[in-house]
């Protein structure tokens, strides 16, 4: 049978995903399917706006269709807005979890920030994120997901470690400290609005440093540990909760993983290069907005830690791809290849302004985990894509093939990516959590919010640098 690859080659992309069309799509009439207008939970007039230019730049109607569906999703389905003591706050939902995670709540609106100083209502939303995402920190700052009530109790109460109301779950992990950061550097610096750096923000950087440094273990494990009473292994976490020894050499240990799995090795590099970009995007807003060069220098003095740390411990001698880096490592030697499709991942370094697209290492990196040498990476009829242990084998993400298709630079990949998306939504008009590499009708979360959103980031990005790929 003739391989994907070398049919792309002979026949062209655009005859590729006519060729691979699945069965479904035939006689497909592309309805919205948004919800009422009367039942969305957030309207934005620059939203509506830009699918409308958007779309007039798509020449697939199915292609059109699936930006229409995806990009507002967050939006349309996950948002709740309301002024609590005169200030904007905005509670995000996953999707189909009622609780709000902080990496996915950043990451569900960051594509709709370019467009704040067109619609001041979506600008509120946003100022709401981050002051509801300042409330959560406060209450627990090793805690990845939170209720809107802050008197709810989790199902996940009997968890062992230091749970309490209004906390949905209680992961310990790098990145749900690093997204707040990420999302109010970015307001501030497309808005010019400080209103939402309070004494509030300020101490949630305070407690970032606090956690990042305990977390770094050179007095101890720390004051976190966590267990859970289950059968499934990637929610364990060994040794009392505190997982296997690291050595202290100035890396910032996570206990779970962006996907919420438990890591292998508690330094997780990705997650780690991410901590560097926050710490010194903190340091310029502290330095610009609070003038506390105390505290701004402790931020960049931290970030400068780990980024020499990552360079001495991060990078490994690969026998076919050269100098990678690992996806975790434990100070002592030992390392884990892989790559995840959650964000921060190895591929999307260069997304989270963390490393450049021409580092040498990264480029070796990026053939890595896209290739068959990484465990967690599968080809099959559907499509080919990085998955990970959280969905299972042979499961494929499509937020890694989105964010393949954000970090390159290559035409024919970035098609190749749209085509793998808009054949792989088994009809639903909408991305999953994750679908089976020979069958996109098996798939996983019917309401993903962050997919849905990625993809319509991605397809914006192509729009505007790229349109003659759609």
């Amino acid at each position: 049978m003739i391989s994907r690859k070398k049919f792309i080659a002979q026949s062209g992309l655009v005859a590729a995903g006519l060729a691979m069309r699945p069965a479904w799509a035939l006689g497909q009439n592309f309805e919205s399917r948004r919800p009422p207008l009367a039942d969305r939970k957030f309207t934005s007039d620059a939203v509506e706006a830009a699918i409308v230019g958007m779309k007039k730049k798509i020449s697939n109607p199915e292609l059109a269709w699936l930006f229409e569906n995806c990009f507002p999703n967050t939006l349309d389905t996950t948002v709740e807005f309301e002024m609590i003591n005169g200030k904007p706050d905005t509670y995000v939902i996953t999707g189909d979890i009622d609780a709000m995670w902080l990496r996915d709540s950043t990451a569900q609106v960051w594509p709709y920030l370019p467009l704040v100083n067109k619609d001041a209502k979506l600008k509120q939303l946003i100022e709401g994120v981050i002051n509801r995402q300042k409330k959560c920190i406060i209450l627990d700052p090793y805690a990845n997901a939170f209720y809107k009530d802050f008197n709810k109790v989790s199902e996940w109460k009997s968890d062992l470690t230091k749970m309490q109301p209004g906390i949905h779950e209680r992961k310990w992990e790098i990145d749900s400290l690093c997204y707040p950061i990420r999302l109010a550097h970015r307001y501030w610096k497309v808005t010019g609005d400080t209103q939402v750096f309070d004494a509030d923000w300020k101490q949630c950087i305070a407690l970032t440093l606090q956690t990042f440094k305990e977390q770094q273990r050179k007095n101890g494990d720390g004051p976190y540990s966590f267990q859970r009473i289950t059968a499934w292994a990637t929610d364990g976490v060994p040794l009392s909760g505190y997982g296997y020894p690291v050595k202290p050499v100035g890396l910032i240990c996570s206990t779970f993983r962006p996907s919420d799995d438990a890591t292998l090795f508690s330094f997780l590099v990705p997650s780690n290069f991410f901590a560097v970009t926050s710490l010194k995007q903190a340091a310029e807003i502290l330095n610009s907005v609070y003038k506390d060069a105390v505290m701004a220098n402790e931020c960049l003095s931290l970030a400068k830690e780990v980024e020499q740390a990552l360079q001495q411990y991060a990078v490994i001698r690969h026998q076919q791809y050269g100098k990678i880096y690992a996806f975790e490592v434990n100070g002592f030697g030992s390392f884990n290849l892989m790559d995840d499709a959650n964000v921060p991942s190895l591929l999307s370094l260069p997304y989270l302004n963390a490393v450049k697209t021409t580092d040498p290492f990264y480029i070796n990196t990026r053939r890595y985990v896209l290739s068959t040498s990484n465990p967690f990476f599968f080809k099959g009829k559907a499509a080919e894509g990085i998955g990970g242990p959280h969905a299972g084998m042979f499961m494929i993400w499509p937020l890694s093939i989105t964010m393949r298709g954000l970090t390159s630079n290559n035409p024919q990949e970035i098609k190749q990516c749209i085509n793998f998306l808009k054949n792989t939504h088994a009809g639903t008009g909408f991305m999953h959590e994750s679908f089976h590499k020979d069958d996109a009708q098996k798939f996983t979360r019917k309401w993903f919010a962050w997919a849905n959103t990625l993809f319509g980031e991605f397809i914006m990005h192509v729009g505007d640098r790229n349109p003659a790929l759609l």
